[in-house]
Formats: C-alpha cells, structure tokens, sequence
C-alpha cells in the first residue's frame, strides 16, 4: 500500500479520525489521533512530532523532538473505537539527521531482517509466537509505604469451589488444559477475541484453555516474517485486552501472575528460508534439522541468559522459570520434548514444516527486540558454527541428579540477564542492527526501574516469615 492508497484507505472506510500509533523501548504501544482531514500524503514524507523525552528509554529533553513516519502498509480499523477510526504504524525519526531513529523496536527489526540477507544465509526469516495469558474477573492491587497487596479472582477458581455463589465446575489447580464447558467458561470471550483479529488482518489457527487456572488462554497465530509478526503481536495484545474489558473482564500478560500454577510463556517457533526453500531441513538430520538449524540452536544456547533480558524481560518473568511449572529452563534442545529449552517439533512431517521452537520467552517481552534478538543469536550460532549440547530425549524435569550433571539451566533472574546483556552483546551489533546506545539505555532502564524498584521494597511474604522473629 502506497501513501495515497493509505489516504483512500481512510477515506473508503469513513474515518473520521487516524490513530498514529509507535512502540517504546519496553514493547508498550504508544498513540495520538489526529482528525482524518489531516491524514495526507505530506505526513509521509514530512512525519508528524511527537515529544520523545517522555517516553521511556528515547531522548533526553534537551533533544526531545522526534518525528514519526506513518507506514501505509499497516493501516487498519480500529474495532474498539466508537467513532470509526483508522489505526497507522509509525517508524520514528530524528528530525534534524532524518536519519531511522536507533531506539526505534520497529527499526531494529528491519534491520534484523535487512542483515539476515546481507549474510547470505537466506533471504527470510518467519517467526511464530504462542503468546499465552490470563483472563480475570477482578484484578486490584496497591503499593503503598504503609501497606501493598494484590487480589485476583475469577468463578473458575479453585478456591471459589466452596463460595455460597459458586457456579460450580471450578478448575483444579493445572487442571485448565482443553476442558470443554461449562469447566472451560471462557471459549465464548476468546471466540470474541478471535474473530476482532481476523477483522484487523491476523491470521488466527486456534485458541484453547491453557493449563493455568484460574483463566490462563492461548490464540495462536499463524507465523509470518519477524516485523510483520512483530506488529501482529501488538495488535493481539490490543485485542485480547480490549475485548476483556469490554466484557468486564481483565487480560494480563504478566508470567507469573498466579502462585501455585503454571505461569504464561510465549514459545517463538522461528525458521530460515532462501529463494522460497527451507534452509532448516535436512532428512538426515536429527529430528530432520539441517546443519544449519542446529548451528541456530547453538546460538540461541550460548547467548541464552543474554536473549532473556529481551525474551523475559521483567522481574516476574523468573516467577515463572523455575522447576516443577513447565517451565523450560534447561538449555538444551530436543524433539518434541517440552521439557527442553528448545523443542524441534515433529508432528508435520513436511521440509517446510521444519522450524527450532524456543520455549523460554513469555508475552512481556517486546517482540520487535525479541525476534529480532533471537534471529541475531541465530546467525551467529550459523556463521560461527557453533554447536549445541547433543539433544536428550528424556524427560528434563524428572531427570535423576546424576544426569543432570552438566546441564546449564536460564539465568535465575532479571538482573543477570540484564548482566549477561551488558557483557555479551557483539554478535547483536552486527549490522548496526542493535547499538550500543539501545542496549545501554534498556539495560539502565531495567536495572533502576524495575530490579532495584522490586529489591527495595519489603515483600508481603517477608512479614510472613519474619516478624514475629
């Protein structure tokens, strides 16, 4: 889609307003709207000025003005507006250079993908994310000097089993699995979801109650190349959000937001293709990888801990990689094994089918940083040939000590992946595709935001254990 395509977009679907629409540095999608009259094709060239010093990790605010530049391809409407409403993604822009601004999440995954053709390996890159989350009746919480709690509840609870309105049919804890309704109370709210993200242009394969209760769901969608994908995330946390509050409901996409049960992760499967083959089979191969598919797993291993700080990147996120929750912490790789870091699965016998599935991010991450990350870890893993601990077909959780000797396991917590980010980082430099300014500024960011903030401050569990001491 042209500018003026984009134009007659607007004016096609009756728009009376445009909802120009960026990602900050912390995968958070950040908007103002603009009546449609001004939506012409001068916005594409000229951009429309944002204040980029208050958005968090851009500009200081001595260097504050910041342009962003509408994409035309990715106009669509907006399902959740009550005056008709077109939405545009932006790419953003130093004013004065209009050079691609180096913090832009959208830009390094153009760059990402730019580089992946220049190394030759192939000319495509497809990622597919399974980003998973849960869905409560009420959410509240409160930090405070003097107190700070939080409360979560929903009717399919087990602990609302024995309540005087119980409904019945409640969910044992890890009993959320496939079950179908009146156990399952939520197929109805995620067909809602499903069909506003086929309206707003992603292609949708199925959703499904997850195992966490209470309210855990998941939606996939059908994979695509890696910033295509990226936008597609963002519109499907707009529309799982949205349609939850509609309904009364809240969607959060926090990884451990319930203690006890299985938290949310987002498994990316992610595959290399070169003038419209797979660069990822190979008959011969273990579980039908190529050399090339195993050298890629080789460095999403190596640089594991540092992936993470992009991949599984807030404090709660090491709630939920820990043992005994599903969680794949072991680096190591495997077919079919969801025990393992990374999984190979079998289950199409198709070469195109074939793709590495690397378990360990969740749905907080900033999929544009993420993607383009583990595509980065990838390469170097190709180019450097680097080779992976030789698979294990066992299952991981219930591995006797003996046998765990030796396997490495994810970084314990944010702030050593933050750590590991700020030590290994040259192979996602490449291609000026990260720089050292983006990774400075977000691990900065992280450490005094959120590390810091969390350690600081006394945990409701600490009174529990100690203050009758």
């Amino acid at each position: 889609m042209k500018p003026k395509d984009a134009v007659q977009f607007v004016k096609d679907n009756d728009a009376q307003i445009v909802d120009i629409r960026f990602t900050d540095l912390l995968g958070t999608w950040q908007h103002f709207s603009i009546p449609a009259s001004h939506f012409t094709e001068e916005e594409f060239v000229d951009g429309l000025p944002f204040d980029g010093s208050s958005i968090r990790g851009f500009q200081a605010i001595n260097e504050s003005d910041m342009l962003l530049m509408p994409d035309a391809s990715t106009l669509f409407m907006d399902p959740f507006s009550e005056v008709p409403t077109a939405v545009v993604i932006c790419n953003i822009e130093d004013p004065l250079t209009r050079q691609p601004y180096s913090r832009d999440p959208r830009y390094v995954a153009v760059k990402a993908e730019q580089f992946l053709k220049s190394t030759g390996i192939g000319d495509t890159c497809f990622f597919g994310p399974e980003a998973e989350f849960f869905v409560f009746d009420r959410l509240e919480f409160s930090n405070e000097s003097r107190h700070t709690f939080y409360r979560i509840d929903h009717e399919e609870a087990s602990w609302n089993s024995g309540a005087e309105d119980s409904a019945g049919f409640t969910l044992k804890v890890k009993g959320g699995y496939y079950p179908c309704s009146p156990a399952d109370k939520l197929q109805d709210l995620r067909t809602r979801m499903v069909l506003q993200m086929i309206e707003v242009g992603i292609d949708v394969e199925m959703h499904h109650h997850e195992v966490g209760v209470p309210g855990q769901c998941e939606i996939d969608m059908r994979f695509d190349t890696l910033t295509t994908m990226a936008d597609k995330l963002m519109k499907y946390k707009y529309v799982v959000k949205n349609v939850a509050y509609q309904n009364g409901q809240i969607a959060t996409f926090m990884p451990k937001p319930v203690f006890g049960d299985n938290g949310s992760g987002m498994h990316v499967h992610q595959s290399i293709w070169k003038n419209g083959n797979t660069a990822m089979y190979d008959e011969k191969g273990y579980a039908g990888l190529s050399d090339i598919a195993r050298w890629y797993i080789g460095g999403l291993l190596k640089h594991a801990d540092t992936l993470l700080a992009f991949c599984a990147p807030t404090t709660n996120s090491y709630r939920r990689l820990v043992p005994g929750y599903e969680a794949p912490i072991n680096l190591m790789y495997s077919q079919r094994n969801r025990s393992a870091c990374v999984r190979i699965p079998i289950a199409n016998k198709s070469p195109k089918a074939k793709r590495v599935e690397f378990r360990a991010p969740d749905p907080m991450a900033n999929p544009y940083l993420a993607f383009s990350a583990c595509l980065m870890a990838g390469i170097d893993g190709i180019q450097n040939r680097i080779e992976p601990p030789k698979p294990l077909d066992k299952d991981l959780y219930e591995l006797p000590a003996i046998e765990r000797v030796g396997i490495k396991t994810t970084a314990p917590n944010l702030r050593a992946t933050l750590t590991a980010l700020a030590n290994d980082h040259d192979f996602l430099l490449k291609g000026d595709v990260f720089t050292k300014d983006l990774i400075e500024n977000y691990v900065e960011y992280k450490l005094l935001n959120e590390c810091d903030a969390v350690d600081l401050r006394p945990h409701p569990y600490e009174f529990f254990l100690y203050s009758d001491y």
